[in-house]
């Protein structure tokens, strides 16, 4: 018996309720940050929060759904968790990884865009 389908099914409602939810809580917390490293510039800081919760979305749900295509046939149900899980796994750490790295170039580079 073939769990393909309905793994796909799991693996995209996971990992997609994973994405949205990280993405709105950074969004929002986002705003923040940014505008305490671009003080009196609280329309230009909306602006970069969107573009990188829009860069996010579209990165991550975009892997998603490419990775579908690298799937080897599921025949059991342990294979059908354990693949789940893996793939799950690696969303969220490229989740983390993305993060870490914006927080990075916000950080080093917003001062020498805004001048």
């Amino acid at each position: 018996m073939n769990l393909n389908i309905i793994a796909y099914i799991f693996y995209l409602s996971i990992t997609i309720f994973i994405i949205l939810r990280v993405g709105k809580i950074c969004y929002k917390n986002g705003n923040i940050f940014v505008s305490e490293l671009i003080p009196n510039h609280s329309d230009i800081c909306q602006k970069i929060n969107q573009v990188l919760l829009l860069g996010y979305y579209l990165l991550n749900i975009g892997y998603c759904a490419m990775t579908l295509i690298s799937w080897q046939k599921i025949l059991s149900f342990a294979q059908l968790i354990e693949t789940i899980g893996t793939k799950t796994a690696i969303i969220i750490f490229i989740i983390s990884l993305l993060h870490y790295f914006n927080i990075i170039i916000l950080t080093k580079y917003i001062h020498k865009l805004i001048q």
